[in-house]
């Protein structure tokens, strides 16, 4: 069964009926009505998702893969590292109830964005932290942010990129620890901005 996404602007939705999947393909505005959609990657998706899911306003956390070449890559695929693909997680919220700033201190505070290639005992490219922007002021926000931690003395290595086709992991990824009634192993917040 294919299930709809709340993806906003001019995307496509695609059925695989190999994996029994969608994918999103990227290819505009992410506004429509009182939606927005933002992507982030921090280390393995499940923590991310989790903590996103969690928070007031976000309407779906899916986990899922950017930043490759390869389109509708696999788990497999994906860490055999031959697609360039990064665990990420697409974000659709209420901006109304929760902004994209809020969204994004999360993220710095959920994983840690000083490392390189990996998250905790997950090592690899696919695991490396990335803000990818959907539009300029996303763009901005992550920048700024960024900022804000290198002038409190940590080494930020967190990627601000352009998002790109975001392509949905396979089902039995979305809402890990949900459905195991569990809590993330290697993502646990730290505040590291101003309350």
């Amino acid at each position: 069964m294919v299930r709809m996404l709340p993806v906003l602007g001019a995307a496509v939705l695609l059925a695989s009926s190999a994996m029994g999947r969608e994918e999103t393909m990227k290819t505009g505005s992410r506004e429509e009505g009182a939606r927005e959609v933002a992507w982030f990657a921090g280390g393995c998706f499940w923590g991310v998702e989790y903590h996103f899911d969690q928070v007031p306003g976000v309407v779906a956390a899916v986990s899922g893969y950017m930043g490759g070449h390869k389109d509708h890559p696999t788990y497999e695929e994906v860490c055999s590292h031959g697609t360039g693909h990064i665990e990420t997680v697409q974000v659709t919220f209420d901006p109304r109830r929760v902004s994209y700033e809020e969204l994004a201190r999360l993220f710095f505070e959920i994983h840690d964005p000083t490392q390189v290639d990996r998250q905790g005992p997950d090592i690899g490219e696919q695991y490396r932290s990335v803000v990818f922007y959907g539009n300029e002021a996303q763009r901005q926000v992550a920048e700024r942010l960024i900022r804000t931690l290198v002038a409190r003395g940590l080494p930020v290595a967190t990627r601000v990129q352009p998002a790109t086709t975001f392509w949905p992991a396979e089902e039995y990824h979305q809402d890990y620890y949900a459905r195991r009634g569990t809590t993330p192993y290697c993502h646990a917040r730290v505040r590291r901005f101003d309350p």
